[in-house]
């Protein structure tokens, strides 16, 4: 089951010498089994997800809303290095594909971060918000083939507006 997993999402690696998705012979910090893997990743992304959903409950607050919703949004995007490894996320999320995306991402990381913890604007840390949250679907959407041109030419055709 978990070699065809592997094909399906990395292709057929073997003749390039790389990782595959779920390589149990993966040498690292720590040799997770790929339902460790598996577990590890679902943990960690239901603990964003639980972060970004407590974060809306403290939203009146600008300097706990950004903390828990950013820590979140980190923990989210980042429970993908236990499927791949860390060396690898970041190769992919450096990739000359996704390069700018990823950048964008996390400058509006930090923006909100400075807008909560320095400025203390409620205003400044939910535009900020918004930009991240954009930001992290234009940087998700670049691992799906096509859907950022998909993305971009149905949203020139909804807000092309002639008189």
């Amino acid at each position: 089951m978990w070699g065809k997993l592997n094909q399906s999402m990395l292709g057929n690696n073997e003749e390039q010498g790389e990782e595959g998705f779920f390589d149990e012979e993966s040498e690292g910090l720590c040799s997770l089994s790929a339902t460790q893997r598996m577990y590890a990743f679902g943990g960690c992304l239901l603990a964003g997800m639980a972060c970004m959903f407590l974060s809306m409950i403290v939203f009146a607050k600008p300097i706990k809303f950004a903390i828990l919703f950013t820590f979140g949004n980190l923990l989210a995007v980042g429970s993908t290095a236990f499927l791949f490894g860390p060396a690898q996320q970041m190769r992919m999320m450096f990739d000359t594909v996704r390069i700018y995306a990823t950048a964008i991402y996390l400058g509006c990381v930090v923006l909100a971060l400075i807008c909560a913890l320095l400025i203390h604007s409620k205003v400044l840390t939910l535009i900020a918000i918004i930009c991240e949250i954009c930001a992290l679907i234009w940087y998700s959407l670049s691992y799906i083939p096509f859907a950022r041109r998909m993305v971009s030419e149905l949203m020139i055709r909804l807000c092309n507006t002639e008189l």
